[in-house]
């Protein structure tokens, strides 16, 4: 009997919702359980009793079961994905696997044939079986695709400056060979490689009870791009070690590093971080490819008269100016192209960072080193001798960096630096809970800019779409803003990864420092003060830009809302 019949007959589904799975399997394929599942019309631990009944064999869930290594290695990887299949236990003669159709006998006489044993089939989903075949023999399949696919590879990723591995060589001993073996330098250059073509910002590899995964970070949103077996987690990490300098038999604490390749000729930057956790150590490798990255104010996104109002504040020969926004938002790329701009040879430029992210000509960047007593505050002392006109900080942390930057502004140096809050107004708020005095700030500070970065919208899919006035309403939108406004959204295409979605453009609230604004400061009043007035004398809010980019067509809605906030 057929499997629609059998579940009608449970009165598991209706006759209108097998025929809109059977409409789904016409468009989408796949198995009719699997549709039905997909849909929500029947959970996977219903199928697997109904394919039990229609097949006539026990039913199991593949989920919960460990299967060991010898029961694994009798079937190969190529075999079990053919025909959709696991191999669950070995009694004597008998080997029992777990099928997706039990009947079939091609399968059966195949694996009859290459293993010598008799076969005991059992049913399961084609989800369980797809999981099951990820969780066991993806391993096996990823190192046979990296050397099948990827010969190129060693040769297109070259390391400058790898770190030794001497040193740890004598604790390391058992691991050392498995960390230079081909497989997992070619794993590791593949996830390199791809990380760089994809044009992630971050490489995430994460380790948890039973499985590793890799994750790239593509316009701000995570995507898992595949799953290593558990057992190579700590041949990878020491291989990113060993490329980053750092020490490969330190895993109780965080550490830092940085990668130097060339990958087909193009020299990439990676910023390297562990973290110990419960299940292994997590590595954290941010790419720095100053090619994607534009380091011009103008391709930012900045409206015009936002635009005019920073050049002026970073042309001032004196003052301070502030980014601000949360982590990931774009700040260092905004303050290097506002170094970018002011840069000349009549001017000297120098920055305290942490890490310094790009190398910019005719700028003296300094790397911070808490260890030996390099920090914020001790680098500015130091600037101060150095006779500067521009410093840039990369960020103030704590009251001793925020008055020594107000000491250098008021000596007639301009700072520019970050902070990490929500709104421009807030800042100010920030700063003086550091317990920096509010007068010395009225007097120093000249510019707040926050910023987020929207996901816009993929040229190559791009579709309309209609959007209610209802639904406006309900989101805190005004519709009659919109009208005669067309929405549109990414359909979703390769282009994009099926995402809708490539690239992103800046948001900016620039809050310029008025004489109002500074009486303000003094008063010590609340964020929601300086706010309102700020955008009494002018300042669009974070959300009145995005909207303006909503009209445009350049993001959607949903990017809208989720970046920004009524104030």
């Amino acid at each position: 009997m057929k499997l629609g019949k059998f579940l009608l007959e449970e009165n598991l589904v209706t006759q209108e919702q097998l025929d809109k799975a059977l409409k789904d399997q016409e468009v989408h394929g796949g198995r009719l359980g699997t549709n039905l599942m997909k849909l929500g019309y029947i959970t996977e631990k219903q199928l697997i009793s109904i394919l039990s009944k229609q097949y006539n064999v026990p039913g199991v869930d593949l989920s919960t079961m460990d299967i060991e290594d010898g029961i694994l290695k009798l079937i190969p990887s190529n075999i079990a994905t053919k025909y959709e299949l696991i191999p669950l236990s070995r009694i004597g003669k008998t080997l029992t696997v777990a099928m997706v159709n039990p009947d079939d006998i091609f399968a059966l006489e195949d694996i009859k044939f290459s293993t010598g044993f008799e076969v005991q089939p059992v049913v399961t989903t084609e989800i369980s079986i797809r999981n099951a075949l990820e969780k066991f023999y993806e391993g096996q399949d990823l190192l046979q695709r990296v050397e099948k696919e990827m010969e190129a590879v060693e040769e297109e990723v070259e390391v400058v400056e790898a770190g030794d591995k001497e040193a740890d060589e004598d604790e390391m001993s058992d691991l050392a060979a498995e960390i230079g073996s081909g497989p997992i330098v070619k794993l590791v250059n593949t996830i390199i490689t791809k990380g760089v073509e994809a044009g992630a910002s971050d490489i995430h590899i994460e380790p948890y009870d039973k499985e590793l995964r890799v994750r790239f970070r593509i316009d701000g949103i995570l995507r898992e791009v595949m799953k290593p077996p558990k057992k190579m987690h700590k041949a990878v990490v020491s291989r990113i070690k060993i490329m980053a300098k750092m020490k490969i038999a330190e895993k109780r604490l965080p550490q830092d590093g940085r990668i130097k390749v060339r990958i087909k000729r193009k020299p990439i930057d990676f910023r390297v971080a562990s973290m110990p956790t419960i299940y292994g150590e997590k590595m954290a490798l941010r790419i720095l490819d100053r090619s994607a990255i534009s380091f011009n104010l103008e391709d930012l996104g900045f409206e015009k008269e936002q635009l005019d109002k920073f050049l002026q504040a970073i042309r001032m020969p004196f003052g301070i100016v502030l980014v601000t926004g949360p982590t990931g938002c774009g700040k260092t790329t905004t303050l290097y192209a506002a170094l970018e701009k002011i840069n000349s040879l009549e001017v000297n430029i120098t920055t305290a960072e942490d890490p310094v992210e790009y190398s910019l000509v005719g700028i003296n960047q300094v790397q911070m080193r808490e260890m030996v007593g390099l920090t914020f505050a001790s680098a500015l002392r130091s600037y101060l001798r150095q006779d500067p006109n521009i410093i840039m900080v990369g960020e103030i942390r704590d009251k001793e960096t925020a008055e020594i930057s107000i000491r250098a502004s008021l000596t007639g140096h301009l700072v520019l630096s970050t902070v990490h809050t929500n709104t421009a107004a807030a800042t100010i708020t920030r700063l003086v809970n550091m317990g920096v005095e509010p007068f010395l700030l009225a007097s120093t500070l000249d510019l707040v800019l926050s910023e987020r970065l929207l996901r816009k919208i993929c040229l190559n899919c791009m579709e309309k779409v209609q959007i209610s006035n209802d639904y406006l309403k309900r989101v805190g939108l005004n519709p009659d803003e919109f009208d005669g406004v067309t929405f549109h959204k990414g359909a979703g295409c390769p282009v994009c990864n099926g995402s809708g979605y490539k690239g992103r453009i800046g948001i900016f609230e620039v809050m310029t420092v008025t004489p109002g604004v500074r009486e303000l400061i003094l008063e010590r009043v609340s964020t929601d003060r300086i706010h309102v007035e700020a955008v009494k004398e002018g300042m669009r809010t974070l959300r009145d830009v995005a909207v303006e980019k909503l009209k445009k067509g350049s993001t959607t809605i949903e990017e809208v809302l989720k970046e920004t906030t009524i104030k």
